[in-house]
């Protein structure tokens, strides 16, 4: 697994079930989601091949409690020194002490939904940290958390405005152009908050599956937050 770049500061990294974003800044380094569980060593090796100190790591914050996002997030965090951050109502279920919510399954998704749970299930993982709507955290020039529920109760974006970048987590996926996700709680839910993140206007798109979008980017957004349908 190798570190991709997308700007000079932003970096994919790939799973194949899900993805995580590295955001480099003069001294620190910020993780948007983790990977699976065991994949801590591959994630440092990537960092490392970029020419990283994977030890910078400062902060991760975590989309939301699901296994292909949370799943490495102590190990590194423990190793490295970061702070794990996540919103409240998904904090629980991160910490083991409440069940994931069960999705709201389309026919279509259930055999992708399957294959999403060959993924190793998430240990118990410490929250550091818990944020709400409208935080600035100190990455990026100002991250904004932008509480989106819907795809689980706790879901966030963040977005860093003066960068045109926004990290959807689940609530939007670019598979394979810019879509409403999948595998949501509350549909309704999801696609208000996907049209919420539309009216942001990012220049890059951070999705938690699919590619980051990088031309056209606010103009593909809100017109997938328009044509979606619960």
């Amino acid at each position: 697994m190798e570190l991709t770049r997308i700007t000079p500061r932003l970096h994919l990294l790939d799973y194949s079930i899900g993805q995580a974003y590295l955001w480099q800044d003069e001294e620190d380094l910020t993780l948007i989601d983790a990977g699976w569980a065991g994949m801590a060593d591959r994630t440092a090796a990537a960092i490392r091949s970029a020419g990283l100190d994977p030890d910078r790591l400062r902060r991760i914050v975590l989309t939301h409690c699901h296994r292909d996002h949370v799943g490495s997030a102590q190990e590194l965090a423990d190793r490295h020194g970061a702070e794990i951050l996540a919103h409240g109502l998904d904090a629980p279920v991160i910490r083991g002490e409440a069940p994931v919510p069960e999705p709201h399954l389309l026919d279509w998704e259930i055999p992708i939904f399957e294959h999403g749970l060959t993924a190793p299930e998430a240990p118990p993982t410490r929250v550091d940290r818990e944020v709400e709507d409208g935080e600035v955290l100190d990455f990026g020039g100002g991250a904004v958390v932008v509480h989106g529920p819907g795809h689980t109760p706790g879901s966030i974006a963040v977005h860093l405005p003066h960068h045109g970048v926004l990290f959807s987590g689940d609530t939007v996926a670019s598979v394979p152009d810019v879509m409403f996700g999948v595998f949501h709680v509350d549909r309704a839910l999801a696609l208000d908050s996907m049209r919420l993140l539309a009216k942001l206007g990012p220049s890059v798109l951070c999705c938690g599956h699919g590619a980051p979008v990088t031309s056209d980017t606010a103009a593909r957004l809100a017109a997938a937050a328009a044509t979606a349908v619960v």
